[in-house]
């Protein structure tokens, strides 16, 4: 197991090298394996998929301007780095605008499509689907830095260690944040006991 991530690790420095040499192709190959990360993280951030893209699209043409500037350790979180950044200048720059309607903000609910299971009854995926959607409506109500902090932690499983590298914040800021966001978005899905399972119920 060791020996396939050092390969991988290997494998991707080799395209980090002739990326930052100016090759575009391999560029374009890093690109591919981190660019669904880095929307999901985006999206959830900017909670508008336009925004989102276009806050990709911009970190990526920074990125490999300024892969000269990367050290080494871990690129994902490099990347991931550039993309909270462009996220959190795209914020200031909508509040500083504050004409946006409210709508802007509500997600519309395309974001992870989820297929459905032939052996599951009509009721139950509906049920699931409703419970979904308000969990992402949940987390749309959370600040922007609890809901990228609950993001990397919660939907994509990086460790508190991850995160702080990927978003600049200490590790204690990450941990409260993180407890922060799981007990608003607790209380949120609350108010809605007959959506919950019932080992989640009151």
């Amino acid at each position: 197991m060791m020996h396939a991530e050092n390969a991988a690790h290997d494998a991707e420095q080799q395209l980090i090298d002739r990326a930052a040499a100016g090759e575009l192709d391999a560029f374009n190959q890093l690109v591919l394996i981190y660019q669904n990360l880095a929307y999901s993280v985006a999206y959830r951030t900017l909670q508008d998929q336009d925004a989102a893209a276009d806050a990709v699209q911009e970190s990526l043409i920074k990125a490999f301007r300024s892969l000269q500037s990367f050290q080494g350790g871990s690129f994902k979180s490099w990347i991931i780095r550039i993309v909270v950044n462009t996220c959190y200048d795209s914020l200031r720059s909508r509040r500083r605008r504050a004409t946006d309607s409210i709508d802007d903000f509500a997600g519309d609910g395309e974001y992870a499509p989820q297929l459905e299971d032939p052996a599951e009854a009509p009721e139950a995926y509906a049920q699931r689907m409703e419970l979904s959607a308000l969990i992402e409506r949940g987390i749309g109500d959370l600040p922007p830095e609890q809901r990228l902090a609950l993001t990397l932690c919660d939907v994509h499983g990086y460790a508190y260690e991850e995160i702080s590298e990927m978003t600049g914040m200490p590790m204690g800021t990450v941990k409260s944040r993180i407890n922060r966001a799981r007990a608003k978005l607790r209380d949120y899905l609350l108010q809605y006991p007959e959506l919950l399972p019932s080992t989640f119920r009151p």
